[in-house]
């Protein structure tokens, strides 16, 4: 079983993938989902990487109300985060523009929380990369997927959550929405 702060990952990006919708401003606390948001996308727009085409947390989208239990909780979820995701053709430079990101979160005052990682996927199939960072009750996941072979794309996302507010989700609600539990959705 994943650990909750592994989880608490896998489900924001499931958030992100099904859209997000009126979210909350947070507590008002000093670093709050605004300024995360702000800083993710300064980050990015300094390391050369494109603007996102995908709806960021709390950004209105033509879905309709909740309908599953799943969707009811990644609601409640959009409120903790903060991201920015690319998933499209090879970028040029796309793995240096990725570390050019993840050095730029650092002067920042993100801090690195264990090693960057990087594995190959397979014998010239790309690689998988990831670094996770933290800064003022806020946790950073970086991923990079490069794949070369068949269809051949990067697939980046940085996704900033706030620690206090996705402690609120139990073990269950973070499997729901990473698509973990035992008769929910796979595929998601």
């Amino acid at each position: 079983m994943q650990g909750k702060g592994r989880a608490a990952s896998a489900a924001l990006a499931v958030v992100l993938a099904l859209g997000a919708a009126g979210c909350g401003a947070g507590d008002g606390a000093a670093y709050g989902r605004e300024a995360a948001q702000a800083e993710i996308r300064t980050v990015v727009a300094g390391a050369g990487l494109p603007e996102s085409k995908l709806p960021e947390p709390g950004e209105a989208t033509g879905t309709a109300a909740p309908a599953t239990e799943r969707e009811r909780v990644a609601r409640r979820a959009e409120a903790c985060a903060a991201a920015w995701q690319y998933a499209g053709p090879v970028l040029d430079g796309g793995r240096e523009k990725y570390e050019k990101a993840l050095d730029a979160f650092v002067a920042a005052g993100w801090t690195e929380s264990g090693k960057r990682w990087e594995d190959e996927l397979g014998e010239g199939a790309g690689t998988a990369g990831g670094a996770l960072l933290k800064k003022a009750g806020w946790s950073l996941s970086a991923r990079h997927h490069a794949s070369r072979q068949g269809l051949s794309m990067d697939v980046m996302a940085f996704t900033a959550t706030e620690d206090a507010c996705m402690e609120q989700f139990t073990e269950q609600e973070l499997d729901l929405l990473s698509g973990d539990r035992p008769g929910g959705e796979p595929g998601h």
